[in-house]
């Protein structure tokens, strides 16, 4: 099992293709597994890298208690460390959002490109998102009762009756839920509980100039759209790409997988670095602008 040592823990990762790297941090409860396309597609002219984070996975739990998103932070930047990787592009999903933003505010020197999909700014959460992150923490007690496959598989059901589409592809994500090591009741708690606090810290980032790209599902709810538009204010000073990803909800990576990645090819070919892929040299060494 390809593993490295970031601080306390062993880091399951996957690395694939040779380029400049482009690093995928997963959504709560899922792996990195759910990166699967954008990985085999983009492994052609990049050095693909996915992990599971902290308390997921085949990296699993640790002592730590509490977690936070600064914790799982400082865990990506021990992994860049330990495969020697000075310098990324970081796209992030839902809470591998919140991870990127916070490592892209604490670490700027070290962020090439930044893509945050499906996720959240800090500050202020509309009414209906607070509700939505106190159900999670609410859940993530339940699941000592009735595991947290069961709990996804009955959020995803609701979420399409409330806001039809906001659950996406629910087999698919349902199955990258299942097809895996289960998280513990009490990382489970950690892990919810770490996510709900992030809109309660400060980011700050001036220090960021890398280009940014935004996307967001078609099906997310109009409260998503505001916190977006944040996200995209705090990062005015990167001149962040926004794109909405049709036919998708919270997962837009998995719900429309072709259109997510030829946005992802196209942001690291011309915004992030200036090359055409079909005209890269294999031989050729690459370097970031």
């Amino acid at each position: 099992m390809p593993t490295v040592q970031t601080d306390d823990i062993e880091t399951y990762c996957v690395v694939r293709g040779e380029g400049p790297p482009v690093v995928f941090v997963h959504g709560m409860i899922m792996r990195s597994t759910m990166w699967e396309p954008q990985m085999s597609a983009l492994e052609d002219a990049f050095k693909t890298i996915a992990y599971d984070v902290r308390g997921h996975g085949r990296t699993g739990g640790s002592d730590v208690s509490p977690y936070s998103i600064d914790l799982f932070a400082s865990d990506l930047e021990a992994l860049l460390d330990a495969l020697g990787i000075e310098r990324a592009v970081v796209c992030g999903l839902s809470m591998g959002g919140a991870i990127a933003q916070t490592f892209a505010a604490t670490c700027p020197e070290r962020v090439a490109g930044l893509v945050l999909a499906d996720t959240f700014p800090t500050g202020p959460m509309p009414t209906t998102l607070r509700l939505a992150v106190a159900n999670i923490r609410f859940l993530a007690r339940l699941d000592r009762l009735v595991g947290y496959e069961t709990l996804n598989w009955w959020q995803l059901r609701v979420g399409d009756r409330l806001l039809p589409g906001v659950s996406g592809d629910r087999t698919t994500v349902q199955g990258l839920v299942e097809d895996g090591p289960t998280i513990s009741h009490a990382e489970f708690v950690k892990i919810a509980d770490a996510t709900a606090r992030f809109p309660r810290i400060e980011l700050e980032f001036a220090g960021l100039s890398a280009p940014t790209l935004v996307l967001h599902g078609e099906h997310l709810p109009m409260a998503n759209e505001s916190l977006t538009a944040r996200l995209v204010e705090q990062l005015a000073h990167t001149e962040p790409t926004v794109l909405v990803v049709p036919n998708s909800g919270h997962a837009s990576n998995i719900d429309n997988p072709e259109y997510f990645t030829s946005a992802l090819r196209t942001f690291l070919t011309e915004r992030v670095y200036d090359y055409a892929v079909e005209d890269v040299d294999p031989d050729r060494e690459l370097e970031w602008p």
